[in-house]
């Protein structure tokens, strides 16, 4: 049975990938205060008190670094592989990989396990996503490929919305976060149904025998180099916001009600629901609005908008309402909305022989840069002034770097109407 007799099956299999991977990524957020809490209380560092104390917020930042740095090899080496031995070869070991060590997070007694696992995971979860972008696009035909790069930046949103809602229903407490780790090695399961049903890509089974490649070379070197930096570059700069911004709004938010004597046990549940319900619907659209507008203009109009929703967060709110929550996922929607495009265009940028390896490093170059900003951001917010009040200031600095992206986005390649590179 070839790939062009089961696309649906191909693409449920990925979409399923991607859910997971952002179930796995939507995890952590909720989780690290408890984890971290309890294992900081264990310890004594924080003297019983149930607040998230600097050894928390300096250990978050750590796990979260190192997670994006090791998304950013995965996104290497499962590239590499993927070109290798092939897409679904490789994208079952990501998806084993990235479960596995999620769930073995739930036997972590201290936080240099959570580092440890957690980079682990990382490594499949920033290959999963350059192998089932590659295989879903080289099955499906051009006119497709708009609607198909919106299911794959959905699907990622979609688990960060199922994680927040779980943890509406069932609060994530010191006593309670391991068993949630658990709920991440679930996606172990789809590894079985990838490799009984959904076959190799076609167009990679014709270039596999060609002369061999050096993946990583080629792309660097000749006619690629140039795409290969431009396409880096659109990806760090929402891969920077995303990581920079977005996911501190919900320290932010607990910052502000601690100011004021409030509390919300279900606040991180709530700012991640909005931001993610709001990045679904920005990932599905985007590429639609790429599939007709082009690809070019549909990146300046994302950088503008979404530089234009950061602003009036970041500046028109000190205090936590409904109003931060409804412009929270107003954020989501546009920021995430790169999540849809960059399926679509990335693949478009590399010939078959190098697809998976290229789209991988370019998509999670971005996390290493991404990551040495996590690592950076207590350092900004001293220099702000500390407390609630520095993080305004701060996500409104960072997200000018859409003004980059608006500048950068007319030296690369218009793609639109074209077939993938062969």
């Amino acid at each position: 049975m070839t790939t062009r007799q089961r696309p649906g099956l191909t693409l449920l299999a990925a979409f399923l990938g991607w859910m997971f991977d952002g179930m796995e990524m939507g995890i952590f957020p909720l989780v690290a205060g408890p984890a971290l809490n309890e294992m900081g209380i264990a310890s004594g560092l924080l003297a019983g008190s149930g607040d998230l104390g600097q050894f928390v917020k300096d250990e978050m930042s750590w796990v979260t670094a190192l997670f994006l740095f090791g998304a950013a090899a995965g996104g290497v080496v499962f590239g590499w592989l993927g070109d290798r031995i092939g897409r679904v070869k490789a994208m079952t070991w990501s998806i084993l990989i990235y479960s596995g060590f999620t769930g073995l997070c739930y036997f972590a007694v201290e936080p240099w396990h959570l580092k440890t696992l957690r980079t682990i995971a990382a490594l499949g979860m920033g290959g999963e996503w350059s192998l089932g972008v590659a295989l879903v696009m080289e099955c499906w035909p051009e006119k497709r490929r708009p609607l198909l790069a919106g299911a794959i930046g959905a699907a990622a949103n979609l688990g960060y919305v199922v994680v927040a809602l779980i943890a509406l229903k069932f609060p994530i407490t010191d006593q309670s976060w391991r068993w949630v780790m658990l709920v991440g090695a679930a996606p172990a399961a789809l590894t079985f149904f990838i490799r009984l049903f959904i076959p190799e890509s076609e167009k990679w089974t014709a270039s596999a025998k060609l002369a061999r490649v050096s993946p990583v070379r080629e792309i660097f070197s000749g006619a690629l180099r140039g795409r290969t930096l431009l396409a880096i570059s659109f990806a760090s700069i929402a891969l920077l916001v995303t990581w920079g911004i977005v996911q501190w709004i919900p320290l932010w938010a607990n910052e502000m009600l601690r100011a004021t004597g409030q509390k919300d046990d279900f606040l991180k549940a709530k700012i991640q629901l909005a931001s993610a319900l709001g990045a679904s619907f920005g990932a599905l659209l985007a590429p639609l609005l790429g599939g007709l507008l082009g690809r070019r203009v549909t990146y300046f109009f994302l950088c503008l908008t979404s530089l234009g929703a950061c602003q009036w967060l970041f500046r028109g709110f000190s205090h936590f309402d409904g109003g931060f929550l409804a412009v929270t996922g107003l954020v989501g929607f546009f920021t995430a909305s790169f999540y849809g495009w960059l399926p679509l265009y990335l693949p478009e940028l590399f010939p078959t022989r190098v697809r998976a390896t290229g789209q991988g490093i370019a998509f999670n170059a971005g996390r290493i840069f991404a990551g040495i900003g996590v690592l950076q951001m207590g350092s900004l917010m001293k220099f702000l002034g500390g407390g609630e009040k520095a993080y305004a200031p701060a996500g409104a600095t960072i997200s000018l770097i859409y003004i980059l992206g608006m500048a950068l986005i007319w030296l690369a390649p218009e793609t639109k109407g074209r077939p993938l590179p062969d």
